[in-house]
C-alpha cells in the first residue's frame, strides 16, 4: 500500500466516551492518530492514555507469536511455537477435559480489555464456540453490576440521560465520578452549562482534579451516598418542592418512600456522611429550586457493599423533583441499555443448561480443584485487576489447571499461562462499538495488517473450531456477517443504520431525539412507573461505613482510576509509567501524625488478605480515616510485586454481586528498604 489515507476507527477501551478516531496511514504504516473532529462527543480530542496508542502497538514487548510455557507457572518462561502446534495442543486438552470432567469445567474468563461487539466483551466473541463445548457461562459482574441492578429496580433500565444534554442543566452533581480523568469529554458539556450559569458540585471521598474544577466539593464518607441522597430530598420536602404531578402520574410507592426520607433530616445525614449539615442544607436548597438538575454517577460510586442501593436511591431524586420532565434533567450512569443490537450467541447450540461462574469469584473457584480445569482468559488481566489477587495466584499455580491467555503483552496473568495466543490491537481488526456514555454507534476499520502472527479474537475462534472438526456454520461467520447480524434487531433506534453506512461514515447517532428525555412520560417497568425503594431499603451502609475506625484495620481504602492507566491497559507503557511515578497512598495529615509517617515514606498497606507497597503522600485531599491508592499498575512492575487488589476482599455488593473495590479496611505500616 502506497500513499496516504485516513482510516476511521473507534477507541475500544473501558471508558464511557468511546471516542471516534482518525488514523493516518502512510505507505502502509499508521503514523498518526487523532480524535475525530467531526464526532459530536469526541470533538477531536483523545485522552492522555490513548494518545500513545500507536506507540503501544509497536512496543518492543508486544506478543507476536504463539507461546508455550517452559518454566514453572508464574515464571513467565516460554518458547515460540507455531499456530498449528498451539491449536493442536489446545484441541487435545479441551477434548480431554470435556470427556473427563464435562464442558462446565472450562471457564471462558473474558474482561473489558476491549468493549467491541465483535472482538470484545459486549458481543459475540467466542460465545458460540463455548456453547458447542458446553462450557460454563461467564458473568462479567466486576465493573457496573451493582449500580445497573439498582437502576433497573427503580427505573426498569440503567439507561438514562444523554450526557450531551448536560449542556442544558443548571445544577450538575458529579457524584462519585472523576470526570476529568475517567470520561473527560463530558466536561465540555459541563462547561457549556456553566457558561449559562450552571452550578457544579463534586461529591467524592477524594478531592480529585474534577473536584478542584467544580464550584463545590463535598467530601463524603465512603459508602454513605444513599444517606446523602435522602438528606437532600428531606430538604426538598421541607421546601414543598416535590413534583406532585410527576409523582402521581409516573411513580409507585411514593408515600412509603416519603416516610423513609423523613427519617433522614439534614443533621442525621451529616452524622452518617461526614458532610457538614450546612453544606447538605445548602445543596438541598439548590436541588429544591433548580431545574433542570443533572446527576452524573459512574461506576466508582457503586463499588461497595451498599452500592446497588446507593444507585437505586440516587435514581429516585429526579422522580421526586420532576427533573425527568426537562431536557438536561435526570441521571446519567450508562447509556448501554439504550443500545438494542442483536447479540446472537446461539444458545441453542448448548446440549444442556450450564452453570454461570461469577467473575469476581475467580479466587474461590480456582481454589476448588474440582470446579475449573481450564481457564481461558481474553480481554482480561485478572492477576492485576481482580480482587483477592494473592489467592488467584495460588489457584493459577495448580498443576491440573490448563490456562490459555489471548494477549497483546506479557502481563502478570500471561506469566501463569500454559499457552499464550497473540492478539490483535484495535488498529488491526474490524469491530462495532457503542459508547456507554453517549448515543452513537461507531465502526472500527483496520488501519494496518496485524504484526507477526497476531489474530483477532473472532479469527482465533474460527480457526480453533475448524481445527477441532466442528462444522456448525455459524462458528465461521465472517466479521462483516456478524456485524450485519448485530444490526438486525429491528429496533427503531437502529433503523437506517447499516454496516455499509457505518464503514463509510465511521459513526452514526442512534435514532433518539435531541434533546432526549427518556422518562418524561414513564418508565420501562411492567407498570410503566418508577418504583421507589421499599421501606428500610433506601440506605444500606457499606462495611467501611459500619466499622471504619475500629479493629486492627481502621482505614478505608479507595482505589480510584489514575490519569495514566485504564484498568491495567498501558500499565507497561514506559512514558505513562514515568508520568505516574512510584505508587502512592494518599494519607490525611491526622492519620499520618497518628502513625508517625512522613511524606515520601514507603509503607505497606495491608490487611488479612495481603499487602502492597506505596509511598506516603500526606494530603488533605482525603478525609481522616480514608486513604487512597490508584489502581491500574501491573503487579510485577510495582515495588514488592503487588498492587492494591491484594487487599480487596472477594465480597459481593448488595445487588448484582458487584465488586467492592472501595470498601476495604486496611492499616499502614512503615516498610524498611526500597
Amino acid at each position: 500500500m502506497s500513499g496516504e489515507l485516513k482510516v476511521l476507527g473507534a477507541c475500544p477501551l473501558d471508558c464511557p466516551d468511546t471516542c471516534s478516531w482518525v488514523v493516518t496511514v502512510r505507505d502502509g504504516e499508521a503514523v498518526k492518530m487523532r480524535g475525530n473532529p467531526d464526532h459530536p462527543y469526541t470533538r477531536g480530542a483523545l485522552c492522555v492514555k490513548v494518545n500513545r496508542y500507536l506507540e503501544q502497538t509497536r512496543a518492543p514487548d508486544r506478543i507476536l507469536h504463539p507461546l508455550r510455557r517452559t518454566g514453572p507457572k508464574g515464571s513467565g518462561q516460554f518458547e515460540r511455537i507455531s499456530w498449528e502446534e498451539a491449536l493442536e495442543e489446545i484441541s487435545v486438552r479441551l477434548r480431554g477435559i470435556v470427556e473427563e470432567h464435562g464442558g462446565e469445567a472450562i471457564w471462558p474468563y473474558q474482561g473489558t480489555g476491549t468493549l467491541g461487539y465483535l472482538q470484545g466483551c459486549e458481543g459475540v466473541a467466542g460465545r458460540r464456540f463455548w456453547n458447542m463445548l458446553g462450557a460454563s457461562r461467564h458473568w462479567l459482574n466486576i465493573c457496573s453490576a451493582a449500580g445497573t441492578s439498582g437502576l433497573r429496580l427503580t427505573n426498569g433500565t440503567a439507561g438514562g440521560m444523554d450526557p450531551e444534554n448536560f449542556a442544558q442543566s443548571r445544577l450538575i452533581l458529579l457524584w462519585g465520578t472523576n470526570t476529568l480523568t475517567s470520561g473527560h469529554h463530558l466536561w465540555k458539556f459541563v462547561q457549556d452549562a456553566r457558561a449559562e450559569g450552571a452550578h457544579v458540585v463534586a461529591i467524592d471521598p477524594i478531592r480529585t482534579r474534577t473536584a478542584d474544577q467544580a464550584d463545590q466539593h463535598l467530601a463524603i464518607r465512603p459508602g454513605t451516598d444513599a444517606a446523602l441522597a435522602l438528606g437532600l430530598l428531606n430538604v426538598v420536602l421541607a421546601e414543598g418542592a416535590q413534583d406532585e404531578d410527576f409523582l402521581a402520574r409516573h411513580t409507585d410507592g411514593w408515600e412509603s418512600f416519603r416516610a423513609e426520607i423523613l427519617k433522614y433530616p439534614v443533621e442525621t445525614a451529616a452524622e452518617i456522611t461526614g458532610i457538614p449539615a450546612a453544606d447538605i442544607h445548602s445543596l438541598g436548597m439548590r436541588l429544591a429550586h433548580t431545574r433542570p438538575t443533572a446527576i452524573r454517577a459512574t461506576m466508582g460510586i457503586q463499588r461497595h457493599e451498599g452500592g446497588g442501593t446507593a444507585m437505586r436511591t440516587i435514581a429516585a431524586i429526579p422522580a421526586v423533583t420532576g427533573d425527568w420532565r426537562h431536557p438536561g434533567g435526570g441521571v446519567a450512569y450508562s447509556t448501554s441499555d439504550h443500545v438494542h443490537v442483536n447479540i446472537d450467541t446461539r444458545d441453542d447450540l448448548l446440549a444442556k443448561p450450564v452453570r454461570t461462574l461469577t467473575m469476581t469469584r475467580l479466587a474461590s473457584e480456582l481454589a476448588d480443584p474440582d470446579s475449573v480445569k481450564c481457564l481461558w482468559v481474553y480481554g482480561a488481566n485478572p492477576v492485576g485487576s481482580t480482587s483477592d489477587s494473592n489467592r488467584i495466584r495460588r489457584g493459577l499455580m495448580r498443576d491440573d489447571l490448563f490456562t490459555v491467555v489471548m494477549e497483546q503483552f506479557p502481563t502478570d496473568t500471561v506469566d501463569y499461562a500454559d499457552i499464550v495466543l497473540p492478539a490483535t490491537m484495535q488498529t488491526e481488526h474490524m469491530d462495532l462499538h457503542a459508547g456507554y456514555g453517549h448515543l452513537y454507534l461507531l465502526w472500527n476499520e483496520p488501519a494496518t495488517p496485524p504484526p507477526g502472527e497476531c489474530l483477532s479474537t473472532t479469527e482465533t475462534f474460527r480457526r480453533l473450531a475448524a481445527h477441532m472438526g466442528m462444522t456448525e456454520p455459524s462458528l465461521f461467520d465472517t466479521d462483516l456477517e456478524l456485524a450485519e447480524n448485530l444490526l438486525s434487531s429491528g429496533h427503531s433506534s437502529l433503523e437506517g443504520i447499516t454496516v455499509d453506512r457505518l464503514r463509510k461514515e465511521g459513526w452514526v447517532r442512534m435514532n433518539y431525539p435531541d434533546p432526549f428525555t427518556p422518562h418524561a412520560d414513564g418508565f420501562p417497568t411492567r407498570s410503566g412507573r418508577l418504583r421507589f425503594p421499599p421501606p428500610g431499603k433506601a440506605y444500606v451502609p457499606s462495611l467501611s461505613a459500619r466499622t471504619a475506625g475500629r479493629g486492627p484495620y481502621p482505614l478505608t481504602l479507595i482505589t480510584p482510576a489514575p490519569h495514566t492507566f485504564l484498568n491495567t491497559t498501558f500499565g507497561n507503557n514506559p512514558e505513562l509509567r514515568r508520568r505516574a511515578k512510584e505508587p502512592v497512598v494518599l494519607v490525611n495529615p491526622a492519620d499520618a501524625r497518628a502513625r508517625r509517617l512522613s511524606d515520601g515514606q514507603r509503607v505497606r498497606v495491608h490487611n488479612a488478605g495481603g499487602g502492597f507497597l506505596a509511598d506516603v503522600e500526606i494530603s488533605d485531599r482525603v478525609a481522616p480515616g480514608v486513604v487512597a491508592s490508584p489502581k491500574g499498575r501491573w503487579p510485577k512492575l510495582s515495588p514488592g510485586g503487588a498492587n492494591p487488589n491484594t487487599v480487596v476482599a472477594e465480597r459481593d455488593a448488595d445487588l448484582g454481586r458487584g465488586a467492592v473495590y472501595h470498601d476495604n479496611l486496611v492499616e499502614l505500616s512503615p516498610c524498611a528498604g526500597p
